[in-house]
């Protein structure tokens, strides 16, 4: 499901709702749970899972292509994990 499919089917599940509200109550709540994530917060969603932010170190990588070691930078990555009623969801029969 991309964003806009999202923003569509909340609109159409809320009809008292105009589209443009909806679209900026979407991007309301992905902008702040990037800035959350930006100040180095958890973003816990019960239910659903919660986001957090994972520090990778710097390493020697390898080109795929050349086969010639790259330096890699550290890097911070996004991380998520399902609560146990999304997982629980997803494997019932």
């Amino acid at each position: 499901m991309t964003k806009s499919e999202l923003i569509q089917r909340i609109a159409e599940l809320n009809p008292h709702l105009y589209h443009r509200d909806v679209e900026r109550i979407v991007n309301t709540i992905f902008d702040e749970i990037t800035q959350a994530l930006s100040r180095g917060d958890r973003v816990e969603l019960r239910g659903f899972g919660a986001f957090s932010i994972k520090q990778r170190d710097a390493r020697v990588g390898r080109n795929p292509r050349t086969g010639e070691k790259v330096q890699v930078d550290e890097k911070v990555v996004p991380y998520f994990k399902t609560g146990k009623q999304l997982r629980e969801r997803l494997n019932d029969e």
